[in-house]
Formats: C-alpha cells, structure tokens, sequence
C-alpha cells in the first residue's frame, strides 16, 4: 500500500455530530420555506379591499338539501328547475328553485321558492313562496332577468280539465319591492 503524500485532514472524516449538525440545518430549512411562501401568483388585476366578497356571498345557494314546504307524502320533493341571480340589489346572488313532489304519475303542481344565504352560517335558507303547490300550476320556464323573476306558468281553466293537461299559459314577474316580492303578469292568459 502507497502512502498519501498528503497529511490526513481531521476534518474528511465524517463523525456522528456531523451527519446530526446537517439534518438539523436541513430541517431547519425545510420548516422556515414553509412558514416564508411568496403570495399566489394570479392572471388577473386583484381589486381593493373593499371589492373583494367571500366565497359563499358571490356562489348562489344550492337548493339541494333545502327542506322545503311541500307535502309528499311517501315520495321526495324535487328540484326540476332553478335560476340564479341577484334578486334584492345586494350583490349577493339569490336562487330561484322550481319543486315538485317525484310522483310516478300525472303531473305534479310546482312551488316557486327563493333562496339566500344566511349571513351567518352561509347554508341556504328559504325566503319566499313565489308559487304555492296548492295553486296547481306547473312552470314551463323560469328565469331571472334584470333583477326580477320571470315565468311561464301552466295552469287550468276549470276543475274539469285533466291535472295532466294544462290548458291556460300564463307569464309572470316578480319583482322585489319595499322588503317583498310582488307579482305582475305581463300578457293576459290565453289557452295552450
């Protein structure tokens, strides 16, 4: 065996303390990146302060899971039709939710209901009848328009007409005014 001609170094010899003093360094590292992230990096102009909402004020409330007031006996309620939008000016977005009871047969009666987000606990929460199931009427469409609700209604012109055949059309609007919804009717009702 040859002989270094270079003196051994104290130093090249790795000891415990070594491998114990860079772990420490490296974990220290590791824990100091996590506490020091830069901000998210965005595509878009952020605004102000006093621009940005919470998530739950700019989403419209989901009516599933809502209890709504509907009698079905065995069966559930359903939601056919829904609309969205900001209904009472407070840029929050309500939603509008055509509910039937799921029956097998026929053709159930619709309820007309609005939703908003308790300030709160942000769970939707119901706010306003604007068609009662009891008026046996279905909705053919519903939308919301320039801050108002807007239908067409299907309905019948006497008792003797089979609840599965509307025979009148009817469109209406509902507005918000004074703290409630109040309901116009654009055309006059005429025949299916």
């Amino acid at each position: 065996m040859q002989q270094s001609a270079v003196p051994e170094l104290a130093h090249t010899h790795t000891r415990p303390i070594h491998w114990l003093a860079t772990a420490t360094a490296v974990a220290a590292v590791v824990a100091l990146s996590s506490v020091l992230q830069p901000n998210s990096a965005t595509a878009a102009q952020t605004a102000g302060p006093e621009a940005k909402k919470t998530p739950a004020a700019t989403t419209p409330p989901n009516p599933a899971g809502v209890d709504f007031p509907l009698q079905c006996g065995p069966v559930k309620a359903v939601v056919v039709k829904k609309a969205t939008g900001d209904l009472d000016g407070d840029g929050s977005p309500e939603t509008v939710a055509v509910v039937h009871c799921d029956s097998p047969m026929g053709t159930p009666p619709d309820g007309v209901y609005v939703l908003t987000r308790s300030a709160e606990t942000a769970t939707p929460r119901l706010v306003a009848t604007l068609v009662n199931p009891k008026d046996s009427i279905t909705v053919s469409d519903i939308a919301v328009r320039d801050g108002a609700v807007v239908g067409e209604l299907l309905g019948y012109s006497t008792d003797d007409v089979p609840r599965c055949c509307p025979d009148v059309k009817n469109g209406a609007k509902w507005q918000w005014k004074n703290g409630s919804f109040v309901r116009s009717t654009p055309a006059g009702a005429h025949s299916v």
